[in-house]
């Protein structure tokens, strides 16, 4: 699939599923189930130790079942290497110019990390594909349909502290998307091998935005 598809299949799934654990041994697991459950735009995070290999696995395990995206990312050099590896989106906590620009040039989504209406904005004009907005608790709902009143041509992507409680309302708040970490892949559940209640979880999520959209 082409950078405009897969951008097309994000916004339409409108829900990016973060994964971010303290081995990469059970990768591989939590993302079946997160699948099982209707999230299939999935991010794997850098901090998560041999995150390049699982990318490389299910990169070729999942094939296009699954949009796969590596997150953390904070330099040009390591997005290279996480696209080298397979991921379609890189995700950045912060901005950084080079990192979107690695990223246009070789046609991957590119999502860099903002929290201010100057910060967003320098990340579109930069050429962002969706803008994240980190951490989105701080301002909550009301403020990402504050930004967007005068930003209106941003695609906005809350992460941090949402969960299947207040997706709904960044939804209606106007963003294009929610990113969603420790409430859907909590590592207790991980570590119990509960991957079920991983699924339902997901599976909840999906149906919250969705309905949210009026669909």
């Amino acid at each position: 699939m082409d950078k405009q598809a897969n951008i097309q299949r994000v916004l339409e799934a409108g829900v990016i599923a973060i994964v971010r654990l303290d081995s990469a041994a059970q990768l591989g697991q939590v993302a079946r189930a997160i699948k099982a459950g209707g999230a299939d735009v999935i991010e794997f995070t850098m901090t998560t130790p041999g995150a390049l290999d699982i990318i490389a696995s299910s990169a070729r395990g999942f094939g296009d079942e699954v949009l796969l995206g590596a997150g953390t990312v904070l330099d040009a050099e390591t997005a290279r290497a996480a696209i080298l590896a397979g991921a379609k989106f890189i995700v950045s906590p912060t901005l950084n110019a080079a990192t979107v620009e690695l990223c246009h040039r070789y046609s991957v989504i590119a999502v860099p990390g903002t929290l201010t209406p100057t910060e967003i904005l320098t990340a579109w004009e930069w050429g962002a594909d969706l803008v994240k907005v980190f951490p989105a608790s701080i301002g909550g709902p009301d403020y990402i349909k504050g930004v967007l009143a005068p930003l209106p041509q941003v695609r906005l992507v809350p992460t941090g502290g949402v969960d299947v409680d207040n997706a709904a309302d960044y939804i209606r708040a106007g963003a294009a998307a929610v990113a969603v970490g420790g409430s859907l892949v909590d590592k207790k559940l991980v570590a119990a091998g509960d991957f079920g209640t991983l699924t339902e979880t997901a599976r909840k999520l999906v149906a919250v935005v969705r309905q949210a959209r009026g669909l």
